[in-house]
């Protein structure tokens, strides 16, 4: 599977490296073996992973067998998001 970085969601990790220490291996690790992938807004999924002391999430794309990265973020707010 290859992982497609949108120029936004570049962006954004580097954002939350600045912040978290978020790498892009990580981001790409967790697209990969997610803990968890929840359906988000219409067709887009979401990849998360507990790190950093909260919730790392990856809103993506299936474009073929590819991953579409759309944008990426972290939260302290893990019981809103995590689904048991």
């Amino acid at each position: 599977m290859k992982i497609i970085w949108t120029f936004h969601a570049e962006q954004r990790q580097e954002e939350w490296s600045k912040k978290f220490g978020v790498t892009k291996e990580e981001v790409e690790n967790l697209l990969k073996n997610p803990e968890q992938i929840v359906q988000g807004h219409i067709d887009v999924l979401v990849a998360q992973g507990k790190m950093h002391n909260g919730l790392l999430r990856v809103p993506f794309k299936e474009v073929e067998k590819d991953r579409k990265v759309l944008t990426v973020y972290w939260t302290s707010k893990i019981e809103k998001y995590w689904e048991e």
